[in-house]
């Protein structure tokens, strides 16, 4: 008769903490460990961890383990719960409130030091870029799946496609042939340079290189038809970024097609490919992408015989 009450309880205590407010505003657009958490709170990890209890027991954050580490993120709103508007409601209030400008200059700087990781890595291995990646699964595999699902999207139109990472190039050929223009972005100028070559070496004149991150497209907000991240999300530093900035550049109607490994164990792609993390659940994807408007549509799962999955997954931003 009282769980109802000792539930709600729990959620009023948690959320009535000022600090425990900004953690799960911080946690409204990011994924973070306990230590970089405590560095953005300037506070001992043991006292961080506390609030992290309060706030789990409470269902409004959520763990995930990633190789030896434990990343906390927010957790959805219970689906079929009375708390459901409840908690709806307090995310709103968090969303709406500004992040302190400290908290902003410290989470840039994680994100900075995870960016540095990854572009370190691929400028020392950029030339063994197919071999590692081909380690996890071969590019043909969830590329075909993409551009069957490409091919099953109903576009309002076909002027203008984003491809984040391109790597080699190896499906710009694929985008070159149904879209007017092309616009490749990579943060890595050694990557965008194969990607270049292989262009000049398939002659195809309708492809714009860009060096730099998605935000780099800043000035084409609804511009982009379609948007295209093959295995990329696990290399860069904020992942729910890719969906934010996606809405923003995508037209009403658009698409964003993704593949994705779908969250593992394998620790050793982080040395050996780059992975900044292990993959991703099918959740995560939805969450980011809700949480800026896109609509989940087609979705498709690969399994390989190493292990590994790949989740090939279609998001609309709707007319």
């Amino acid at each position: 008769m009282t769980e109802g009450y000792e539930q709600l309880a729990a959620v009023t205590k948690a959320s009535g903490d000022l600090l425990r407010l900004q953690i799960l505003r911080v946690l409204s657009t990011e994924s973070l460990g306990v230590l970089e958490l405590s560095s953005l709170f300037d506070m001992r990890q043991p006292a961080m961890s506390h609030h992290l209890k309060v706030l789990l027991q409470a269902g409004l954050v959520s763990t995930r383990k990633d190789g030896n580490s434990i990343f906390y993120r927010r957790a959805l709103p219970p689906s079929d719960s009375f708390l459901e508007p409840v908690v709806r409601a307090l995310y709103q209030a968090v969303e709406e409130l500004p992040m302190p400008e400290l908290l902003t200059k410290r989470l840039q700087l994680i994100r900075q030091q995870r960016s540095e990781l990854s572009q370190a890595f691929f400028t020392r291995n950029s030339d063994e870029f197919r071999k590692q990646q081909e380690l996890i699964a071969e590019h043909q595999l969830y590329a075909d799946s993409v551009s069957d699902l490409i091919a099953a999207t109903t576009f309002t139109d076909s002027k203008m496609a984003l491809e984040l990472g391109p790597g080699e190039g190896a499906f710009l050929k694929t985008l070159s042939g149904i879209f007017d223009d092309v616009y490749a972005v990579d943060s890595s100028e050694k990557m965008l340079d194969y990607s270049r070559q292989s262009a000049s070496n398939q002659k195809l004149d309708n492809i714009h290189f860009i060096h730099g991150e998605i935000q780099s497209l800043s000035d084409y907000e609804k511009r982009f038809d379609c948007i295209v991240a093959n295995m990329v999300l696990h290399h860069v530093p904020s992942p729910g970024d890719i969906f934010f900035w996606s809405a923003k550049l995508l037209k009403p109607g658009g698409s964003m097609m993704i593949s994705e490994l779908s969250h593992h164990d394998q620790d050793w792609v982080r040395e050996s490919c780059g992975d900044l993390w292990l993959g991703f659940s099918a959740e995560e994807l939805s969450q980011w992408a809700e949480k800026v408007g896109l609509l989940s549509s087609e979705s498709q799962y690969l399994g390989l015989r190493n292990g590994f999955q790949i989740q090939v997954r279609c998001f609309q931003l709707p007319e």
